[in-house]
């Protein structure tokens, strides 16, 4: 593909119309109808992952106490300069003034909903996922549209497990990635990343999670690069590279061990023996966030998403205005099987609808004239200009619906090959 003439993700979400940024909200998306449509697809399909893997849902707050990010160690790490933190009073009659801070992360607050109450052996590993809506007060000058934003929404979790269970339930979040990033037809491959300088916990402690890591890797056969001194503050990780179209590399997925903030909360569950040892705590995020992602695969579609993803699935372009009741029979027989149709009713040729179609980027394109309402069948093409004959609706049903159903992008004008 010649990169020449390749579009920036801002370009083809405002002539698509899937989003726009606005200086009134310096870092923040507006997500219009047609966007909406493929954040909700990506989110339905998180937690299809979620929910075959055991995760079970949660939300937390958005604004919090300064204290709880005070004693996670992220108030030490990042400071005042990278989050958003407010001086309100408690109470209305109250001049005490207190210190908030919109999360910039969901992990101090997932403990407090793990010591909601005592936790018993039985429970774990549990699974605690949360889609969130994070704040960072990042620079302006690194703003870039959907792929460095101030406001975040992010697909995580955090498993709460005996040391015992680590192997199994990181092998079980790297099978999801997997899973994941070959449904895009990404090529991918993991990095490991260890202590940096600058860290919380003991060096024991360290030693225990990054040999755990590595032993996950090697069992499974996959092998990371090295990402030296690049871990989380509070433990090491696995990170996912993918490489888009472009032949560009980002960072997404990652899977990190932690022990120190079960330390820092105290957080305890009682085992067989009665006594109370401290969980592990492993924090999982599948997208890196929603805002990225999305930013990355219009790119790397260049807005001809995979058939699931598309905002409209189907455009019905009747001939003429005698064309317009079959069309309507047909316009209803694919929306009842849900997939996404919408009929072009507007004064204009065949050749002019057809071809804003394909501007739009919609997968298929069912036209109908005299001889289609007849024979009381369909003329479809897709958006990579080829006529797919003339088929029974039934039949071009079952064949979206299959291609929905596994995820395939079989008109998109891409040519990926994903790798393990």
């Amino acid at each position: 593909m010649d990169n020449k003439k390749l579009k920036d993700h801002r370009q083809i979400g405002q002539e698509l119309e899937l989003f726009f940024t606005d200086d009134i909200a310096p870092g923040a998306p507006f997500w219009l109808p047609k966007g909406m449509v493929i954040f909700k697809e990506l989110e339905k399909y998180i937690r299809e992952l979620t929910e075959k893997a055991g995760y079970l849902e949660t939300s937390t707050p958005i604004m919090v106490k300064s204290e709880l990010f005070k004693q996670s160690g992220h108030w030490e790490k990042f400071g005042e300069h990278n989050m958003y933190n407010l001086h309100l009073c408690d109470d209305a009659d109250d001049a005490k003034q207190a210190s908030y801070t919109l999360k910039p992360m969901n992990c101090p607050e997932s403990t407090i909903l793990y010591r909601f109450r005592p936790r018993s052996y039985r429970e774990l590993p549990l699974r605690l996922s949360e889609i969130g809506r994070l704040h960072r007060k990042e620079k302006s000058g690194e703003v870039n549209g959907l792929l460095r934003v101030r406001q975040i929404t992010m697909d995580d979790a955090h498993i709460f497990a005996t040391e015992d269970q680590i192997s199994g339930e990181v092998s079980n979040i790297l099978d999801m990635m997997i899973e994941f990033y070959k449904s895009f037809g990404f090529k991918y491959e993991f990095r490991l990343a260890t202590r940096p300088e600058t860290r919380a916990g003991t060096d024991e402690n360290w030693d225990k999670a990054e040999k755990a890591l590595e032993r996950v890797l090697k069992e499974k056969g996959i092998k990371a690069g090295d990402k030296k001194g690049d871990g989380a503050f509070y433990g090491p990780k696995i990170d996912v590279h993918i490489k888009d179209a472009q032949k560009r590399e980002w960072q997404l997925a990652t899977v990190q061990l932690d022990f120190h903030m079960p330390q820092a909360f105290e957080l305890e569950y009682i085992d067989k023996k009665g006594d109370k040892p401290r969980p592990v705590m492993i924090h999982r995020a599948i997208f890196g966030s929603f805002e990225r992602f999305i930013g990355i695969l219009t790119e790397h579609f260049q807005g001809s998403f995979p058939i699931w993803l598309s905002p409209t699935q189907v455009q019905i372009i009747p001939i003429s205005d005698r064309h317009q009741k079959y069309a309507q029979k047909v316009l209803e027989q694919l929306n009842a099987a849900n997939i996404r149709t919408k009929i072009d009713n507007r004064q204009e040729t065949m050749q002019a609808k057809i071809r804003d179609a394909q501007t739009q980027k919609i997968p298929y394109m069912v036209i109908i004239g005299d001889k289609e309402e007849k024979e009381n069948k369909i003329a479809v093409r897709n958006r990579a200009g080829q006529n797919l004959g003339v088929l029974q609706t039934d039949e071009f049903l079952s064949k979206v619906k299959s291609e929905i159903e596994h995820k395939q992008n079989v008109v998109s004008n891409q040519s990926i090959e994903s790798k393990a």
